[in-house]
């Protein structure tokens, strides 16, 4: 019932997926992995039931299948976190399990009494091809949750240049589903079937969950700074010509170029820069983006981007983070501003939330917010 249950389960979030309006390639691509997973988790009930003596044609499909989910593990997390190649490469990813398939055909060609024959003792006749598929799976699932894990540790340096923010863009749920992925390999090398198809079955809800509630990161516009400034917002999401330029080499045409600016210049910008935030407090706003920041000033976003590095010495979500501790600790010295909670204050100086707050306040100064304000004998009302 487990089983037949996860088969079920992945067809309704296949279905669910198709019924998505203006699904993005990240979820067109799911779509088609839950498919080929409860595919798989079909094959293995049917075997396991013993009903695939009735279906014999039908067997040798599925033995070449576990070099499917390395790959499109990989090409999801590359294409949520806008790092996908041509599809002509893409393409290669899938060879492995294409040159499987056709070191099956002898088996493939075999009549149906002969393929269950050879089911029903083990692969007898093909034990060594199966030896080798074996290997081949561990080293694909190993290699792709490596590869998958890379392409998320790059993501995270790419947010920290480009947002003041992490909250949904993150895609911690991607890595832990990395790391599930990997867990069924090691159960593929120490365990059974059994054991395997059971933590397939867990691995389709969390896809399935966590898969079609993500964040979009990649379609709609954020809001804009000529709206509130220190209101607290959600995080917004990412537009496609943000993503784009989380990649994309500076344009000719703008005002500075990387390659041309000099000592001068870049300090002309970061004095630019501090006037700008002492002056607007620009900080304020929960979904800043370096581009939001760039536009004001009129340089390149990569421009602003090596000015924050070489002249603070920090990345922008740092940067900008900072600014927000700063303006905390000036804004709970404030008598009035006493009767407020901690939250309420975070908030005010461009936070989104709570964790975000004491994450970056212990980042910047060593302790907790109560600690601190303890420390300053800061009383709240």
């Amino acid at each position: 019932m487990l089983y037949l249950g996860g088969i079920t389960l992945t067809l309704f979030l296949v279905f669910i997926l198709l019924s998505k309006k203006d699904k993005s390639s990240a979820d067109k691509l799911l779509t088609l992995w839950l498919f080929l997973t409860g595919v798989h988790l079909f094959f293995f009930y049917v075997r396991n039931t013993q009903q695939h003596l009735h279906f014999p044609h039908l067997l040798g499909i599925e033995i070449s299948m576990p070099l499917l989910h390395g790959p499109f593990l990989f090409l999801y997390t590359s294409t949520l976190t806008n790092q996908q190649q041509s599809w002509k490469i893409n393409l290669l990813h899938f060879l492995p399990y294409a040159l499987s398939l056709l070191s099956l055909i002898p088996f493939f060609r075999l009549s149906s009494q002969q393929k269950i024959y050879v089911y029903q003792n083990e692969g007898v006749g093909f034990k060594l091809l199966m030896t080798i598929f074996l290997f081949a799976f561990i080293i694909s699932g190993i290699l792709y949750s490596i590869l998958s894990l890379l392409k998320l540790s790059k993501h995270r340096k790419n947010i920290a240049d480009q947002f003041s923010f992490t909250e949904k863009i993150n895609l911690l749920w991607l890595r832990n589903l990395t790391l599930g992925l990997s867990l069924i390999w090691l159960i593929v090398i120490f365990g059974d079937d059994k054991h395997v198809f059971t933590a397939v079955v867990g691995y389709v809800f969390f896809i399935g969950y966590f898969g079609i509630n993500q964040l979009g990161i990649f379609t709609n516009k954020p809001p804009s700074l000529s709206g509130t400034t220190n209101q607290p917002l959600s995080a917004p999401q990412i537009t496609q010509e943000e993503s784009k330029a989380l990649q994309a080499p500076a344009d000719s045409k703008v005002k500075y170029q990387k390659s041309g600016l000099d000592s001068e210049k870049q300090k002309a910008i970061h004095q630019q820069l501090t006037q700008l935030m002492l002056d607007q407090k620009l900080f304020k706003v929960p979904g800043l983006t370096l581009r939001d920041l760039a536009q004001k000033l009129d340089v390149q976003p990569n421009i602003l981007s090596q000015v924050i590095n070489t002249e603070e010495q920090k990345n922008f979500y740092d940067y900008i983070n900072h600014q927000r501790i700063e303006e905390f600790k000036q804004l709970i010295k404030i008598p009035e501003n006493q009767k407020f909670t901690l939250l309420a204050l975070a908030l005010e100086c461009g936070f989104n939330s709570k964790t975000s707050f004491n994450r970056n306040f212990k980042k910047v100064t060593g302790i907790s917010p109560a600690e601190y304000v303890k420390q300053q004998r800061i009383t709240l009302q």
